[in-house]
């Protein structure tokens, strides 16, 4: 069967895409006008998805909960929770759904051709026959629903977008990012909170939520996208049968309207919350905002990235450089929104002060006119493109499919334009062209049409306001105990009545013969064998070399691997801030601004990673690595080494003033990225309270990596203290860069290999051989019970600790028991019953293990949830079909096909870690030998690492307060 054969579609455009090597095809399904866009290609990681335009018209959080709910049952899935039953069982590589300002899309991806056909299938059936019409539970269990234990309980609200969105309105960099863009389209569906506002998701009402999937979710508003190595007509013929053609043609007023543009400039200030002993002074958040033409045009879609990156965003960039020199922000950046139908292009000054407005604008706008007048940077341009040319070609997004991410972005213009799928996908020629164009006064003509003479432009402001969100938990708290007494006796025992109901709901289990109605592979479906790592150790004059023989598309994959066993562990901290400022100050040759340029123009981008590897023979036993780690064009490979060099051994450590931008940079951006990953902070710090592996991992990555920068953020302050510092940084330098510590690491084919030793062999001799004096790694953990407040309204609670040091050894068993406790134990009791948006476990090699909460309303709750964790696998009983879906989940998540790039990093692994892949294989043997006393033996697990009574919460200091007995030590998670 061809696609031109199929009656039911009309082919509007077919044509090779050579840029994405696939044949494309523009579809409309003729009785209901559905939009179809097709990539045909060989890539096994096969991608379907169906998107709807979503435009709300308030901030109920309509969509966003939609998108939960119609995931919870539909017409042919008649279960609770279709989509937690597919996660358990799937051998996907991508399954969830997104709610965007304009659009909802639901995409999953699979390399398993059954897999893929039954995940298609639950999806189709979830968007157009959800249970949501058959029962308001799934609404208020997923949206929002006042809660009464009994007659004399305070009266609160809960639900887990409710609790998601209280977590992100607790995000000031999410606030800012929201605030930008109502600011700049008032009046249109931009303007608007499609997440939902904690304070208005509660007004929306079931019939109203009822309509708004009535309206949307229709076949005729549809937009469906599949891509990779399948039979598209075999797929769009059951499309067609099993769902289109049950519709009519509807007319569905969805259309994304622009905003009218402004006719002046316009400025907004609104508050954030902090903690009632955080400062007032340098806590502003300052913002420029722009709208940026249309997404339409494909190369201002790309154009301005590189605006982005040759204005503020590299080090160096000339607004970045003159706002940090005035003092106007610790952290200065750019960032380019091009998802939504009008980008916008926003500069940022974060902790700054209210008073510095005036001038932060009157200094964009001066430079923004120099760049005009004298021309932007030709270097900074090219580099710019030829980064994002780089990873455009690359197309490495890690765990996540390529065509995923195509899918995505071709949404981007899609969506505003049927005929325009592929403008912002297919960008070889639009490279070619901006390069031409960097010649020119291209670059420059923009910044004066969007970002000096638009004005259609904003200032927004975000000024911290102590206790304000003690302010609005008070006056949410006034506002129930007032409707509560508002309330009759009667109403109250309704709300009595509907709670106790909604938990017998999520009480009850499933129909088994429901549950069967979920599609489910079999063992025979399951690769027997592990995935064999790929490496040869070779030596080149004594120099170490790894080799992952891989085909790589003509990029070579070079990492720097230096042992840090002399590292003393005080030092450790400094170590962390090396890998900060390599790259980023100046060099023999380079300035620092320069050097980042000509990174980005020769290769495909350099960073530095301090890592820990544990030996796989005797867990109590790691190494830790400072590696460099480059990606670079064959062609390019002496550039890559020079560049490597020029780094490590002629760095100018003694810019005082320049170490303070770049820690008070990082200090702002940790600052951030602490507290919106709260659960990761939270279960890195619990773990680093039993394991020295952990800490190394903290005092890099973690709270005691941020307490540090505070610590050098002081000691910059004083001359002695900036001596001492550079003295440290020097001393590492010639402590770690040393030949005898140097493996050196590369991906690609004996191709990308050529000329390698001997590039290897130059580097070696240029490394440190001064006589220093040596210390020795050595951690010694302390266990403690922490809590760190932020001005946040919900919790991430960690409980760790680890079961190799009780003598259990590693089981692939405990692969199945992480998927059973994040959609199982955990998933009914933290997010189904609790209200939390999220809950995970984590069981390590080393034995570092953790149950862990996110956007969490609890505290105590959780941890007694966690507590109760060992009796339920005691206890446990399940039939084959069940323990089957958790064997599935757990080769999916062990599976996930990897790019070239993690291919070596899997082998490099295997390698330092001693790994044997007879051993390997004995865990993945144990895994899909999984059944019922397997699991219950694992409680012996449980109860090891949960005996080290290691507990770590980051979350509103109001639950931490009422839960002050359980830690020894309670402090703001930001110090200032």
């Amino acid at each position: 069967m061809r696609i031109e054969d199929l009656e039911a579609y009309e082919i509007v455009e077919k044509r090779r895409i050579e840029d994405l090597n696939s044949e494309s095809y523009i579809i409309r399904h003729k009785k209901t006008g559905a939009r179809i866009a097709l990539l045909s290609n060989d890539d096994e990681n096969k991608v379907f998805s169906i998107g709807f335009r979503t435009p709300p018209k308030d901030s109920t959080g309509v969509a966003h909960i939609i998108e939960h709910t119609v995931l919870c049952g539909s017409r042919e899935f008649p279960v609770k929770d279709p989509f937690v039953e597919l996660v358990k069982g799937s051998l996907n590589t991508f399954l969830n759904a997104m709610t965007y300002p304009d659009k909802t899309v639901y995409p999953i991806a699979s390399c398993n051709d059954a897999d893929f056909q039954n995940l298609m299938h639950v999806y189709l059936d979830a968007v157009f026959y959800p249970n949501i019409y058959k029962t308001d539970k799934i609404f208020r269990q997923e949206g929002w629903h006042y809660e009464m234990e009994d007659e004399n309980s305070d009266l609160t609200i809960n639900g887990v977008v409710y609790n998601e969105m209280k977590g992100a309105f607790s995000s000031a960099d999410d606030m800012l990012s929201r605030e930008i863009q109502n600011s700049l389209f008032p009046d249109t569906t931009y303007g608007i909170e499609s997440g939902g506002d904690p304070d208005v998701i509660p007004e929306l009402t079931y019939e109203d939520y009822l309509d708004f999937h009535r309206k949307y979710y229709h076949p005729s508003n549809s937009y469906i996208y599949l891509y990779g190595d399948m039979d598209m007509a075999e797929k769009l013929d059951y499309i067609d049968k099993a769902y289109l053609s049950n519709f009519d043609r509807l007319e569905v007023d969805s259309e994304i309207t622009s905003q009218k543009a402004f006719e002046a400039p316009r400025e907004v200030v609104k508050p954030y919350p902090i903690l009632e002993d955080d400062p007032i002074s340098q806590n502003t958040y300052l913002s420029y905002n722009c709208t940026a033409g249309t997404t339409l045009d494909r190369k201002l879609y790309i154009a301005f990235d590189i605006l982005d990156y040759a204005l503020c965003s590299a080090p160096g960039a000339p607004i970045k450089k003159v706002l940090v020199e005035k003092g106007i922000g610790q952290d200065v950046y750019s960032e380019y929104d091009n998802g939504i139908k009008q980008p916008i292009f926003s500069i940022i000054a974060k902790n700054a002060d209210v008073s510095q407005k005036d001038e932060f604008v009157e200094t964009i706008r001066q430079v923004l006119t120099e760049q005009v007048e004298k021309g932007i940077d030709k270097k900074a341009l090219m580099a710019g493109l030829t980064l994002d040319e780089f990873k455009y070609r690359e197309a490495d997004f890690g765990r996540y499919p390529k065509g995923l991410l195509y899918g995505l972005q071709v949404m981007d213009s899609w969506l505003y334009d049927d005929n325009m799928p592929w403008i912002n996908v297919e960008a070889n020629d639009t490279f070619a062209q901006l390069k031409k164009e960097a010649e020119g006064h291209y670059f420059e003509d923009l910044v004066q049409k969007y970002l000096l003479d638009n004005p259609h432009r904003t200032v927004v402001v975000l000024e911290p306001e102590q206790g304000l969100t003690e302010k609005k938990d008070a006056a949410l708290k006034e506002k129930l105990e007032k409707y509560k007494n508002s309330l009759s006796p009667e109403e109250i025992k309704t709300i009595v009545k509907e709670t106790k109901e909604l938990k017998e709901y999520q009480d009850t289990p499933d129909d088994p013969e429901a549950l069967k109605c979920i599609p489910l592979l079999t063992l025979a479906d399951m690769k027997k064998e592990s995935e064999k790592f790929i490496y040869e150790l070779r030596e080149a004059d004594g120099v170490k070399i790894l080799f992952h023989d891989i085909f790589t598309s003509g990029i070579a994959y070079i990492t720097f691997l230096f042992d840090m066993k002399d590292v003393d562990a005080e030092l450790l901290p400094y170590a962390a801030s090396l890998k900060k400022v390599l790259g980023m100050l100046n060099t023999e040759h380079y300035a620092y601004g320069d050097l980042y340029n000509e990174i980005n123009i020769r290769t495909g981008g350099i960073s530095g990673s301090i890592s820990t590897y544990t030996d796989s023979n005797d867990v109590s036993k790691f190494e830790t690595r400072f590696e460099i780690s480059v990606k670079v064009l064959h062609e390019n490979l002496h550039y890559a080494f020079d560049l490597v060099k020029e780094i490590i051994k002629t760095t100018k450590f003694d810019d005082p003033k320049r170490l303070k931008e770049i820690f008070s940079e990082q200090y702002a951006r940790r600052q951030s990225d602490l507290a919106a990953a709260g659960h990761q902070t939270a279960t890195l710090r619990a773990m680093s309270y039993v394991s020295p592996a952990a800490m190394v991992s903290d005092s890099v990555s973690g709270i005691a990596n941020f307490r540090h920068l505070e610590v050098l953020n002081k000691q910059l302050e004083t001359e002695d203290g900036a001596k001492d510092l550079v003295e440290k940084l020097t001393y590492l330098c010639k402590l770690i860069f040393r030949p005898e510590n140097l493996l050196i690491d590369i991906t690609g084919t004996d191709k990308e290999y050529q000329g390698f030793e001997e590039e290897a062999k130059a580097f070696r001799d240029i490394l440190y051989t001064d006589e220093v004096k040596k210390g020795r790694l050595e951690l010694t953990p302390a266990k403690r019970n922490e809590a760190f407040k932020t001005a946040g309204q919900v919790q991430y609670v960690c409980r760790a600790g680890n079961f190799a040091s009780k003598g259990f050894k590693y089981n692939g068993a405990l692969r199945v028991l992480k998927v059973m406790m994040a959609y199982d134990y955990l998933w009914k009791n933290i997010r189904v019953l609790g209200g939390a948006y999220g809950c995970m476990s984590s069981f390590a090699k080393n034995g570092d293990a953790a149950f862990v909460t996110y956007r969490d309303p609890n505290l105590k709750n959780s941890i007694d949830v966690f507590e109760k964790a060992s009796e339920y696998l005691r206890n446990f009983e399940a039939d084959d079909r069940t323990i089957l879906q958790y064997i599935i989940g757990a080769i999916s998540d062990l599976d996930t096909p990897k790019p070239p790039s993690a291919k070596g990093s899997y082998g490099l692994t295997a390698f330092l870690c001693n790994a044997k892949m007879e051993n390997i294989q004995k865990n993945r043997d144990e895994l899909l030998a999984t059944d019922n006393e397997a699991i219950r033996k694992l409680a012996e697990y449980v109860d090891a690492f949960m005996s080290d009574e290691c507990i770590c919460v980051i979350g509103s200091a109001e639950k931490i307060d009422e839960s002050s007995d359980i830690f020894d030590n309670v402090e703001q998670l930001v110090n200032r």
